[in-house]
């Protein structure tokens, strides 16, 4: 896929014999914060034309194929993907309980965690930043002498995580996630 300019995000085989195959645009810190590229249906037809061929020369049995974009769920797998995510909200499972290393701020079996990805300042590791204080619920007012809710961190490495992904977060009101502008405009 590297040859049609995109990269490989996640490849599936179900036991039912669908092949699905997750394309992304390659990323690089050089390129900076300008316009990041969308993966859209065109892109999706051509790699599944070309994956068709490719798996029927190969004589790769399958029964049906689906291409599509990562989604607002992205998985994140590798350093590079961190990097280009950091500062956007992201769901972590760690592979093991929190256990003691809480000092009790979070129950010891939690593995679950959504937060704020940033690079941590050992510049070696990641850590997630978040509030367990719930969104006050719309039209509800919340008062400024509130105190809000301490931030808490969680440090970790890639050999650490069982699972990493971009929130789902879906915002009505028109706003775009920041670096993201809408194909065709």
């Amino acid at each position: 896929m590297a040859g049609l300019g995109y990269e490989l995000v996640e490849l599936d085989r179900s036991a039912g014999g669908t092949l699905r195959v997750t394309i992304d645009f390659p990323w690089s810190p050089a390129a900076g914060e300008g316009v990041e590229r969308v993966v859209n249906v065109e892109d999706c037809e051509r790699v599944t034309r070309q994956l068709q061929y490719t798996l029927e020369v190969e004589e790769i049995d399958y029964k049906r194929l689906e291409v599509s974009s990562p989604g607002i769920d992205r998985p994140l797998r590798n350093e590079q993907d961190f990097e280009r995510f950091a500062g956007e909200v992201v769901d972590v499972t760690l592979k093991a309980p929190m256990g003691a290393a809480a000092a009790g701020q979070v129950a010891p079996s939690r593995r679950k965690f959504r937060g704020t990805l940033e690079q941590a300042p050992d510049g070696k590791s990641w850590q997630l930043i978040w509030s367990d204080e719930p969104e006050p619920a719309p039209g509800v007012r919340v008062s400024k002498k509130k105190e809000p809710a301490p931030l808490q961190a969680l440090g970790f490495t890639l050999d650490e995580l069982k699972e990493a992904r971009l929130a789902p977060i879906v915002d009505f009101k028109g706003r775009k996630r920041a670096g993201v502008q809408e194909q065709g405009k």
